[in-house]
């Protein structure tokens, strides 16, 4: 490391965004920080999909950082979203993952909110046999969770508390948004959801998928069975502001190819049992067979071949997160594509043959670092700028990120 980046005390930060100090995914107060600056600031999070709420009546619950949220179809048919805190002692308004109902509300007091998360009621507020109760100036509407305002983009519902920020299409940028209507481009079914606890800080996870030359290195699958490497066509973009990235994959060329020679996995004779795992269709008009997108800070968009899902990063401390996982398919999908999604979706996931190591790694750093708070990370591939480029030997996107944490965090 260079001795200016060595001197600098702990909690300053190195000019420029190809250095990243450790100490920033052990701190707490930058987590306390985070969820004000970051989640509840002026950026847009992934909250559910438009189908997991079709009907009025209809919820899900989710989370924007430490902060609950409830997600449900008003009665007019919008969808809306608020804080999921009764506004009488804090406890949460709905318990369930997801359901149906008329109305919220708490078990604690019983205090009941409207689908728009507005109270309408307050048990006992004129009291008891003439005595006790609220008082007089009491007035329900001064009283309520706060409310997200929220949008729909080709089918995921996002939420932000700001009002008056950018509108969601802004905030992602128009080249990533191409990137994102290609693959998001009719209606979906959910096709499978779990979720996975990560050993690591929130951000790590968000580099690994923004670090686009990793796959060949980190994921032997990959270079055991020949699907991808760095000199396929390709390439990754940047949004001006860093908020959002693609990286994608074309297919390799047919023929020869010793490109894997030096590999940490060489093929070295392995096979399949089923050969019928890496059949794929291409069902995107282009020859792009993989596609990794994300939208700071916590959502990813992932296809791999026909293996379709999105990801949502949930903070759980400084050195540990959820990841959610969705799978999707479409809603015409023929049977015979269904059943080759599904079986590709072993390729992502806690034990998936491609993705297994990324839910290992970030826990790798996150130890590594624990006495290196002075000392900061390396993100110089590809130079020195979070612009998008026709490689994917590059930290571009990774530093796109830092460059979106650091607008929003004020540093």
């Amino acid at each position: 490391m260079d001795q200016a980046t060595r001197d600098l005390p702990t909690g300053a930060w190195p000019s420029g965004l190809t250095r990243i100090p450790y100490w920033i995914y052990r701190d707490a107060e930058v987590a306390r920080d985070e969820q004000t600056r970051v989640f509840e600031g002026p950026g847009w999070h992934f909250l559910c999909l438009e189908i997991d709420v079709p009907n009025v009546g209809d919820y899900r619950t989710t989370m924007i950082g430490a902060m609950p949220v409830v997600v449900s179809r008003a009665e007019d048919g919008a969808i809306v979203a608020f804080e999921n805190r009764c506004a009488h002692r804090g406890a949460l308004i709905c318990l369930d993952d997801a359901g149906s109902g008329k109305d919220f509300q708490c078990v604690y007091h019983a205090w009941r909110y409207d689908l728009r998360g507005n109270l309408t009621s307050v048990a006992f507020r004129r009291g008891v046999n003439g005595q006790g109760g609220m008082p007089d100036d009491f007035r329900m509407e001064a009283h309520g969770p706060r409310k997200l305002r929220t949008t729909v983009l080709c089918g995921l519902v996002f939420g932000t508390l700001v009002a008056d920020g950018p509108d969601l299409e802004a905030y992602i940028g128009s080249e990533v948004l191409v990137r994102l209507h290609r693959v998001l481009h009719k209606k979906l079914e959910v096709i499978g959801r779990f979720t996975q606890q990560l050993p690591c800080n929130w951000k790590l996870y968000m580099e690994n998928v923004r670090d686009t030359y990793h796959a060949s290195l980190l994921h032997t699958f990959f270079t055991t069975f020949r699907i991808t490497r760095l000199s396929q066509g390709g390439g990754v973009m940047v949004s001006e502001n860093g908020v959002a990235h693609a990286s994608t994959t074309l297919a390799a060329p047919k023929g020869p190819d010793d490109s894997y020679a030096g590999m940490r996995s060489d093929n070295q004779g392995f096979q399949l049992r089923d050969p019928s795992f890496m059949n794929a269709v291409a069902e995107f008009n282009d020859n792009i067979n993989l596609q990794i997108l994300s939208i700071f800070p916590g959502f990813i968009l992932q296809q791999i071949h026909n293996a379709l899902a999105v990801r949502q990063i949930v903070p759980r401390g400084v050195d540990s997160m959820d990841l959610h996982w969705t799978y999707l398919g479409f809603a015409d999908d023929t049977p015979e594509l269904r059943a080759m999604r599904l079986k590709q979706s072993n390729l992502a996931g806690p034990a998936g043959f491609v993705s297994m190591e990324d839910g290992a790694v970030g826990g790798f750093v996150q130890r590594g670092i624990a006495a290196a708070d002075g000392e900061a990370a390396v993100v110089e591939m590809g130079g020195a700028t979070a612009e998008g480029a026709e490689t994917r030997a590059t930290e571009a996107s990774v530093r796109g990120f830092w460059k979106a944490w650091r607008a929003q965090m004020g540093v």
